[in-house]
């Protein structure tokens, strides 16, 4: 298959995909989010050293959001754009916007973000993250 090639049913795997990790975000379901995660997967954060392999990303958004009790995603958008497939590995980079209600007393968080993604077809045939950046964007 060549590069941007999305015949044999990759485009509608990566689609599925896709559909799946925003809806694990918009339950908040961390065990679900971290599975579609290679075990040697490199998250790349802003302000942060690379995070290498699912356990240290798992510990990594664990930590985040122990600070965070009682917030509660109320949506999750994610736009997919620029899909690419070459064999078993793709890439593609997103817009998204989440907000989360705050618990009493703290104010709701309405943020703006892009990513970039790095998925890879494991021997099994499921897609999964192997790299991911991420960083804060401005309101559209």
């Amino acid at each position: 298959m060549k590069a941007g090639d999305l015949a044999g049913g990759a485009r509608g795997e990566i689609d599925a995909f896709n559909k799946k990790f925003v809806e694990l975000h918009l339950k908040m379901d961390t065990p679900g989010i971290m599975a579609m995660w290679a075990e040697d997967g490199v998250d790349l954060m802003p302000g942060e050293a690379p995070l290498v392999g699912r356990k240290t990303i798992t510990a990594w958004v664990e930590n985040v959001l122990a600070k965070m009790p009682g917030y509660k995603v109320t949506k999750e958008e994610m736009v997919f754009h620029d899909i690419q497939v070459c064999g078993d590995w793709a890439t593609e980079w997103a817009t998204e916007h989440q907000v989360a209600q705050a618990p009493e007393g703290n104010p709701n968080l309405d943020g703006y973000g892009k990513m970039a993604l790095v998925l890879h077809r494991e021997a099994g045939g499921g897609w999964k993250i192997q790299q991911e950046m991420w960083n804060a964007s401005p309101k559209p």
